[in-house]
């Protein structure tokens, strides 16, 4: 097992269509047990700990057919992929049948062979778990309904968008309480005893495969919000939360596997109380998109510890792909706001090439795109600085900034530092459209009495500073619109 460091770089791989590209690009099918040593050394290369490959359960046959009759999907489906074929569709990545890796991916043994490799390279692997639902073919449906959220004859003849019926027993279409069901899901129940026994040895045989797991919607499970869901239908819930069982069953044979929450409604403090080491900030995420300065510092004013424990990104599966939901200066300094931050950094593959595309995750298929090799330099550059010592092996910090002359443009900016062994990186970014100036405080007594280079990892610009004024008066900053400094000092 590779173990992660702190703060992990995470780069997630919708696995199907990546590797349905791979297959064009070499021409001939190519599964995971396939792959040359290339395509892991550029993630090795790129500086990457992890890498969470997305859907590579068996998807259900079911849950595809429930798709192909829906014709809000199937528009989706087109609008994302206009020449759409009948075997572009494969099913929802989250409408799991089995938690066996698909044949067509290269099964258990492909599994195995991807990890190997991303291990010789000192790359860890996560996989994705469902605790919510599963789909209506997966063998627990026929086998134990008890398993599942119960109804009847009646709910199913009332409410046929929110029930199914599997065999003999009705079941309730999987859901989160402020939205419609899923259709293609049904939906398990968080306090029966049995089903958390199967879900723990489901969770033993996936920490057998890889180093982590991402746990999708994993606050639905939370006590509080699955009673509120479910009220009488669920039963009373057991004296132990589900997570605390279920991550404490699997930490006694896998004490350094790590645990991945989607997360959302405020839920990241709770998850993390529950035993989850990294939780989604979709917080940052949405201050970054429609947010100011202020907005996003507030956020960055958190305890540490709890933010040690948070997700950082701008792009994800359920996401616009960031080059589409960012302007390209704001895209940069989102990135870079997001990436060097206390807490796990997730890249989405496509992401470092521009890709404006989002593709609904029941597709193998995608559409080609041309890369946008400026985004593309800057990513790289960006990679390369998360590796300097500071942001590796130091301590963060949130910096206050002052005007300059009375120029109130200074709550534009936003500032924080990395300090390791005396060697230390500043990040300051300018999160408006218009100029910024303003004097970030460092405070730190050792500066003063000796010199100090700054090199720009974004720009190759080098600044050269007074120490007695670095810990003094501190350092005047200006910047242009969506503006970004990356500074590290030199030896």
């Amino acid at each position: 097992m590779v173990a992660l460091p702190p703060g992990p770089i995470v780069y997630a791989i919708n696995t199907w269509p990546w590797l349905n590209e791979l297959s064009r690009a070499a021409g001939a099918p190519l599964t995971l047990a396939d792959l040359p040593g290339a395509v892991w050394d550029e993630l090795a290369t790129l500086g990457m700990d992890a890498v969470w490959l997305i859907g590579v359960w068996e998807r259900s046959p079911a849950g595809v057919e429930i798709a192909r009759a829906n014709p809000a999907l199937m528009a989706e489906f087109r609008q994302a992929l206009p020449d759409l074929r009948d075997d572009d569709l494969i099913g929802s990545a989250y409408c799991v049948r089995r938690y066996e890796v698909d044949p067509r991916l290269g099964g258990r043994a492909g599994l195995a062979v991807a990890r190997a490799a991303l291990a010789e390279r000192g790359v860890g692997l996560i996989l994705d778990f469902v605790p919510n639902h599963t789909a209506p073919d997966h063998p627990w449906a026929l086998e134990h309904p008890s398993y599942f959220i119960r109804g009847d004859n009646a709910d199913l003849e009332r409410s046929p968008e929110e029930y199914l019926r599997v065999g003999p027993a009705v079941l309730a279409r999987g859901r989160d309480p402020f939205f419609a069901p899923w259709a293609d899901v049904v939906q398990l129940n968080a306090f029966e005893p049995a089903q958390r026994e199967a879900a723990i040895a489901t969770l033993l045989e996936i920490a057998a495969q890889c180093d982590g797991v991402r746990c999708d919607m994993a606050m639905l499970f939370i006590h509080e919000i699955f009673a509120q869901t479910w009220g009488e239908r669920a039963g009373p819930a057991p004296p132990k939360e589900y997570w605390v069982e279920v991550i404490g069953a699997v930490r006694e044979r896998f004490p350094s596997f790590v645990w991945i929450a989607e997360a959302y409604w405020d839920m990241e403090w709770a998850l993390q109380q529950l035993g989850f080491d990294y939780c989604y900030d979709k917080r940052l995420y949405d201050r970054l998109l429609h947010g100011d300065a202020a907005a996003v510092a507030g956020h960055l004013h958190a305890e540490p510890a709890y933010q040690s424990g948070l997700v950082r990104f701008i792009e994800n599966h359920d996401e616009l792909r960031a080059a589409a939901a960012f302007q390209p200066q704001r895209h940069r300094a989102a990135a870079i706001t997001a990436a060097t931050q206390l807490g796990m950094r997730l890249f989405h593959e496509g992401q470092l090439d521009g890709r404006r595309v989002r593709l609904p995750i029941f597709l193998g298929r995608r559409p080609a795109e041309p890369p946008d090799r400026e985004l593309q330099a800057f990513y790289r550059r960006l990679l390369a600085a998360l590796r300097a010592e500071p942001l590796r092996e130091g301590s963060w910090q949130l910096c206050a900034i002052e005007s300059w002359h009375a120029n109130q443009s200074f709550h534009n900016l936003v500032a924080w530092a990395w300090v390791a062994e005396r060697r230390w990186a500043l990040i300051v970014v300018n999160l408006a459209d218009a100029p910024a100036q303003g004097m970030v405080r460092l405070g730190w007594e050792w500066l003063a009495g000796r010199p100090w280079r700054l090199s720009d990892a974004l720009s190759d610009a080098v600044y050269e500073r007074a120490g007695d004024e670095l810990a003094g008066q501190g350092l005047f900053i200006d910047l242009p619109a969506w503006g970004v400094h990356l500074l590290l000092s030199e030896p």
